[in-house]
């Protein structure tokens, strides 16, 4: 079992009168959730290895606004947002990686009107820009031989148009990378998007999320990668509804390079 990492908070280093490279915006997924969080910890595990120089929030971290703004209530969002704006420009923040597409989203394009203004990188990208600097590689072929789908979350995807970061880094995996039939710019939206995922299902044939797991069941994939908390809990349901949860694994990308670098 890997040793335990101190991760300190951005006012930590603040009183020390250090200086944070990279706020790591963990969310409230990532911060609440029980299988969020083992996303969290393997890319905290990924940064603290490659040594870089970052913090979080902590306490000071409150949602983004986004659930709210997309539920409407674009009232509630401003307050959200000018709050987090205000604690991120006292610190000084330039420079954000989140491993949530909606956090991303939300803080890269909605928050620059309200005074937010941040270089915001999803950590798809960001691992895709250390396996590109040599930073980060791979040695311990955990995956050679199987076989990985990946699903494009809406927000990463169509809203933002990364399609490549992702795949580069499953393809440093060694395993094989089979695409679902619906992929890219023409990808499926898991069922969570939009705040879909705090409200019950409407009426219909089949639920989103099982009409996607079924998708990426046909592939015979021995993994299914995702890049967002939200898809997480709706693939893993749609497995479920197949009872292939202990053939199939959904993982992140960050959990999939963690676990090939021995984090």
């Amino acid at each position: 079992m890997s040793e335990p990492i101190h991760i300190p908070t951005v006012a930590e280093l603040n009183g020390k009168g250090q200086p944070v490279e990279v706020l790591f915006w963990v969310g409230c997924a990532g911060s609440f959730d029980e299988r969020a969080q083992k996303i969290t910890k393997a890319m905290a595990k990924i940064l603290h290895h490659l040594d870089v120089n970052f913090a979080i929030l902590g306490k000071e971290e409150s949602c983004t606004g986004d659930p709210a703004k997309r539920a409407g209530n674009e009232f509630l969002f401003q307050m959200q947002a000018m709050n987090n704006i205000a604690i991120m420009n006292g610190y000084g923040i330039t420079k954000i990686i989140t491993t949530c597409p909606h956090c991303f989203n939300t803080l890269k394009n909605e928050y620059p009107s309200l005074g937010g203004n941040y270089d915001v990188v999803h950590h798809t990208t960001y691992l895709q820009g250390l396996i590109n600097d040599g930073k980060l590689t791979f040695g311990k072929g955990d995956y050679k031989g199987k076989k990985i789908t990946y699903h494009d979350s809406c927000y990463i995807g169509r809203a933002n148009g990364i399609y490549d970061a992702p795949r580069d880094v499953l393809k440093k995996l060694d395993a094989e990378l089979v695409e679902l039939k619906r992929c890219r710019a023409k990808g499926m939206c898991c069922g969570a998007g939009g705040a879909q995922i705090f409200k019950e299902a409407e009426k219909g044939e089949k639920e989103v999320n099982v009409d996607r797991a079924e998708e990426a069941l046909e592939t015979k994939a021995d993994v299914i990668a995702a890049n967002c908390p939200f898809c997480m809990t709706m693939l893993r349901d749609g497995v479920k509804h197949f009872n292939k949860e202990d053939e199939v694994e959904v993982l992140d990308l960050a959990e999939l390079v963690a676990n090939a670098n021995d984090l």
